[in-house]
Formats: structure tokens, C-alpha cells, sequence
């Protein structure tokens, strides 16, 4: 049997020449080598992900924790707000009452004390209109020995009601 060089066989022989400096340059150890280098790169770059990811979860966890402490501080500020609200608003009612019923009671007595200054005036003048009119009555009537007696008794009538 006659052996051919042919193509194919220059063919077999490249890729047998090619395996062995592939396996003499020792690509597949330096390619496993690679392919492990890039797996561990890989899983340390997962870990680190997984690490940020659980920092991230914690860090929700504590900001929603302070916005619920935030909002039950804002609840207790708004309610302590409006009780004090509540507060002010009935004292100032209650204020606004009693100011009025003040001013009601002082004018109240205002016009008792301007009702009471109008009878006496009336009356001194109505006492001031009868002394008038008496006197002229006397006047013409009576001579000046009467006039005395009368005027004496007056005089004695003032004194005892002074006293």
C-alpha cells in the first residue's frame, strides 16, 4: 500500500504539529488557569454583591425605621398642637365671656347709678320748685313774724335730719 502525501495528510500532520505545541506551550493549563482565575474574580464580585445587597437591605430597614419614628413624632407634634389649639381657643372663649360679662355688668350699673342721679335730680328740683313756690306762697301771704317762725322751724328740721 502505497502511502499518499497528499493534502489531507499535510493536513493531519499541521494539526498533530499544532496539538503538540499547544500541549508543549501549555495553553489548556494556562487557559484552566484563566478560565479559575476568572471564576474566582466572578465569585468574589457575587460575594461582594451579596455583601452591598444585605448592607443596602439594612440600611432600608433602618431609614424606614426612622421615617416610622419620624411620623409617630410628627402624630405626637400634631396632636399636642391641636390640644393646645383646643386649649387656647376654649380659654380665650372663655375669656371673651367673662369680659363680656363684665362690661355687661358695669354698664348695667352705669345706667342704675344714671337712673338713680336722675330721680334725685328730679326730685331736688321738683324740692326746689316746692320751696319756690311755697316761699312765693308765704311771700304774700304771710307778714314777716310768720316768715320767722317758719324759717326757724325749717332750720330745726334740717339740723335734726343732718344728725
Amino acid at each position: 500500500m502505497e502511502f499518499a502525501f497528499d493534502a489531507t495528510f499535510f493536513a493531519f500532520v499541521g494539526l498533530v504539529l499544532f496539538l503538540a505545541l499547544i500541549v508543549y506551550l501549555k495553553v489548556p493549563g494556562m487557559m484552566a488557569k484563566s478560565l479559575d482565575d476568572r471564576a474566582d474574580q466572578i465569585r468574589n464580585e457575587l460575594a461582594e454583591a451579596k455583601r452591598l445587597r444585605e448592607e443596602a437591605q439594612h440600611l432600608l430597614a433602618e431609614y424606614q425605621r426612622k421615617r416610622k419614628e419620624a411620623e409617630a413624632e410628627a402624630a405626637h407634634i400634631v396632636a399636642a398642637a391641636e390640644r393646645e389649639a383646643e386649649m387656647l381657643t376654649a380659654e380665650a372663649k372663655k375669656k371673651t365671656e367673662e369680659f363680656v360679662s363684665n362690661r355687661t355688668a358695669l354698664s348695667e350699673q352705669k345706667i342704675k347709678q344714671a337712673e338713680a342721679d336722675a330721680i334725685k335730680a328730679v326730685r331736688s328740683a321738683a324740692v326746689d320748685l316746692a320751696i319756690a313756690a311755697a316761699e312765693a306762697v308765704i311771700g304774700k301771704q304771710a307778714d314777716a313774724k310768720v316768715q320767722s317762725e317758719l324759717f326757724g322751724q325749717a332750720v330745726g328740721e334740717v339740723k335734726t335730719r343732718l344728725n
